[in-house]
């Protein structure tokens, strides 16, 4: 299972679709509840993966030593802004699986979201950290500033991060045009995918999440709720104990599972009764969670989204044909197009 352990709500950033710091009465700044009870719950998950969250998680780094020492798990990893990644020493670093830094693709559009001079110093701490042999992913927010094309692209050809993902801006800011937007955004999905099943023939296995993800579910196993397993298959821990379903809903009721001190129970069905018809449900397992249960744009706009999300998908199964004649000739093997987005905590539907 998938274990996101806050280590508190502050942020050195204010990104305009965020805006920064959780109020630390709603995710305190440290951490409040002993560490022996997270290390009772985690080392009971003989599949643990336990990734840092936030807030900023290494504005915590003596937090993330001290779990680092004392907590087993199968896997770790870390979703950071990167500006602050010197903070964990080297040997903690070398302890740590995967990084997910954040960066919107070229630096323009970066800058512009996440402040003067980020896009620079991401480029930085990643450099850094594939030197330590962290395996790194680029995790983008996608707004209506986003060529979803070339700023994927852009990243891709950088060399340095060995995955990409993103999502939409359809969650945390006031409605904008999506509907408008999303035509060039479609257009570029087609691009990316048609890019991806290129690279298929020449035997190399491009990590886009948003394509290899829904391949995966594919040939594989799909998702029985949201892929990112909220609530499910991934629970968060706060600072003051609480065991979530969801990381961003940390004020929400419906969210709550338990506590760190009584134990927690799993969403049984996790796939909410207006997807369970749906001939995509395998593949987007109802999206997102929290954009599910909040519907932030009403119901209309949850709608808008949806729909687009529907023709990414079959932007994407389109290919399908082609990939099952590449693996019957050889060309990549089907064990390659596996992904569990759970030992990386990346987002499959955007």
């Amino acid at each position: 299972m998938l274990w996101l352990v806050m280590t508190t709500g502050k942020c050195n950033l204010k990104c305009d679709y965020c805006g920064g710091s959780f109020p630390a009465n709603v995710v305190p700044y440290g951490v409040k509840y002993d560490i022996n009870l997270l290390k009772r719950l985690v080392e009971n998950d003989m599949e643990s993966t336990i990734i840092f969250y936030g807030g900023e998680p290494l504005l915590n780094y003596k937090f993330i030593m001290t779990v680092l020492d004392n907590v087993r798990a199968k896997r770790y990893g870390i979703q950071t802004n990167g500006i602050a990644v010197r903070l964990l020493p080297e040997k903690y670093w070398r302890k740590i699986n995967v990084a997910l830094l954040s960066i919107d693709g070229r630096e323009e559009t970066t800058d512009k979201h996440r402040g003067k001079g980020i896009y620079k110093a991401v480029l930085r701490s990643a450099k850094y950290l594939k030197d330590l042999g962290v395996e790194t992913i680029a995790r983008m927010a996608v707004t209506q500033d986003t060529d979803i094309f070339a700023d994927v692209m852009h990243l891709i050809d950088l060399g340095l991060f060995d995955k990409v993902h993103w999502q939409l801006d359809v969650i945390w800011s006031e409605e904008w045009d999506f509907k408008s937007w999303s035509f060039s955004y479609l257009h570029g999905i087609k691009r990316l995918t048609e890019y991806f099943l290129s690279e298929l023939r020449k035997g190399r296995v491009v990590k886009i999440i948003p394509i290899l993800g829904v391949i995966s579910a594919h040939f594989f196993e799909g998702y029985k709720g949201s892929p990112c397993g909220a609530g499910y298959s991934s629970v968060t821990v706060t600072p003051d104990g609480r065991i979530l379903s969801c990381p961003i809903a940390v004020r929400e009721k419906w969210a709550e599972l338990g506590n760190v001190n009584l134990g927690y129970r799993l969403l049984e069905d996790p796939l909410p009764d207006d997807c369970k018809r749906c001939e995509f449900k395998r593949y987007c397992g109802g999206r997102c969670l929290y954009a599910q249960k909040e519907r932030y744009w009403g119901d209309e706009g949850f709608k808008v989204v949806d729909e687009v999300n529907k023709e990414y998908l079959r932007t994407v199964l389109s290919i399908i044909p082609e990939i099952e004649k590449l693996i019957r000739d050889g060309n990549i093997r089907l064990s390659d197009l596996y992904y569990n987005p759970l030992l990386d905590s990346t987002e499959i539907i955007p």
